[in-house]
């Protein structure tokens, strides 16, 4: 009798602290923390309409936007807890999974053709052979610096056959049209500014080296958080709709985030953003497959990274699904 009295009292107080730690579980999220970036214009539209904030606005959620200037800033900030979810390209996605980074990859916010390699109007450069021994500025960890080293392999050339200048985007499209570099890895709306504005010309174009708009969140957020996961990426398609039916207005919207002439945020609205396809799945992970050598080649994980692994880990394919059917 003792010992079942004991069971008992050793039950109950076993109940009596799960119950606080299911209580924390179930409570609503005070706070929901979100990158807005120039690359991704869905970003631009949720923020500019608050659909979010009406999406959580019932359950007491305040929506704290956060501008990333580049891939490598939205995923500097999901490594530091800064924000629960953010924007990038795809290979820099995998680039920051496989050095440690827990993110996964629940939606596809656009397949773009936003990075080139470009050069001033009067530059003697005609080919990706010529930056040999040239001045190029990227930014490190994202798709326009991937994008550099993958068409310098293709050229023959190596990482070491050029002066790689680290710049973050926007300085790299001043640095290229003060004569400071030669060339520049550019992303749009930057590029397409300095290319209208600025007569710069795009010396190397390859839609395949472009990878996708990955939207990621932060593993342990995704986990603990999956409704609220699944009301954001409702949230993105609907501004996804919203872009298919309204792209002048949704250039508008770009325009004036991003400080840019209509003009610019048309081209790549209209003609460099394919918003069609947001639901993660085998195109994604073969685009993410044939660029992943690069990543080892150039020695930016470490030696014997199972990047094929690390590809299935970041995909996450069951949380749009629903919603890409609807």
């Amino acid at each position: 009798m003792q010992r079942r009295t004991l069971l008992k009292s050793m039950a109950g107080a076993a109940a009596a602290v799960a119950i606080p730690s299911l209580a924390r579980a179930a409570a609503p999220l005070k706070e929901l923390r979100l990158d807005y970036a120039y690359y991704s214009p869905p970003s631009l539209v949720l923020k500019r309409f608050g659909w979010l904030e009406e999406a959580f606005k019932p359950a007491g959620t305040e929506v704290k936007w956060v501008l990333s200037a580049g891939s490598n800033r939205a995923l500097e900030y999901l490594n530091g807890n800064s924000i629960d979810i953010g924007s990038s390209a795809g290979l820099a996605a995998l680039l920051a999974r496989a050095n440690g980074n827990p993110i996964r990859t629940p939606y596809i916010y656009s397949r773009p053709e936003w990075t080139a390699l470009v050069v001033r109007k009067d530059s003697p450069i005609r080919s990706v052979a010529d930056l040999k021994g040239k001045k190029v500025a990227a930014t490190k960890g994202t798709d326009p610096y991937l994008f550099l080293l993958r068409s310098l392999k293709q050229a023959g050339l190596k990482r070491g056959d050029i002066e790689h200048v680290a710049l973050q985007h926007a300085d790299g499209r001043t640095a290229l049209e003060q004569g400071r570099v030669d060339a520049w890895a550019g992303l749009d709306p930057h590029m397409a500014a300095s290319e209208l504005e600025g007569g710069a010309r795009l010396v190397y174009r390859n839609v395949a080296f472009n990878t996708y708009g990955f939207l990621n969140v932060r593993e342990a957020f995704l986990a603990q958080r999956p409704e609220e996961v699944s009301r954001v990426l409702a949230a993105y398609e609907r501004a996804r709709k919203w872009i298919i039916a309204h792209p002048s207005e949704a250039a508008r919207i770009l325009s004036e985030e991003a400080k840019v002439s209509l003009p610019v945020a048309l081209l790549q609205v209209k003609l460099r953003t394919d918003f069609s396809q947001p639901q993660p799945g085998d195109e994604h992970v073969a685009a993410l497959r044939q660029a992943a050598p690069i990543l080892q080649q150039e020695a930016l994980v470490k030696p014997g990274t199972n990047l094929d692994k690390t590809i299935d880990e970041l995909v996450d394919t069951r949380f749009a699904r629903a919603l890409t059917k609807a």
